[in-house]
């Protein structure tokens, strides 16, 4: 990089002998200043490239790649049916087997049915 920049400096007439005490610095100011723009200009183009690098494979990345984003009440509406299902099938007694089950399914379904109606008479009023 620094190669680049002291034939890039040279050409452009700038005087690119550095300090004997400090050989990481040039001796002209001016030349040094423009060492520091450069290096800040490469580094700012790097990041601005890997940003610009990241949304364009995001932009072309197949649909189902993506994590699908959930709103606040659809994740609240979730957790609060999978908190009522899992409620339900605690209570259920191991020994009812297949039959049990059934029973809890609908009874979830007639509660799920019974607070459909209760807002729909609630959207209506």
């Amino acid at each position: 990089m620094r190669q680049a920049f002291e034939a890039w400096a040279q050409r452009d007439g700038h005087i690119v002998r550095r300090r004997e005490d400090k050989p990481e610095e040039y001796l002209v100011y001016e030349t040094q200043r423009r060492w520091l723009i450069w290096q800040a200009a490469l580094t700012h183009g790097s990041k601005a490239l890997e940003a610009q690098q990241a949304q364009q494979v995001q932009k072309f990345a197949p649909a189902e790649d993506k994590a699908p984003v959930m709103l606040a009440d659809e994740a609240a509406v979730r957790n609060r049916v999978l908190n009522e299902v899992l409620d339900a099938f605690s209570a259920l007694d191991e020994s009812a087997g297949v039959e049990g089950i059934v029973r809890v399914i609908q009874s979830l379904k007639k509660k799920s049915q019974s607070q459909n109606q209760s807002r729909q008479v609630a959207e209506q009023a």
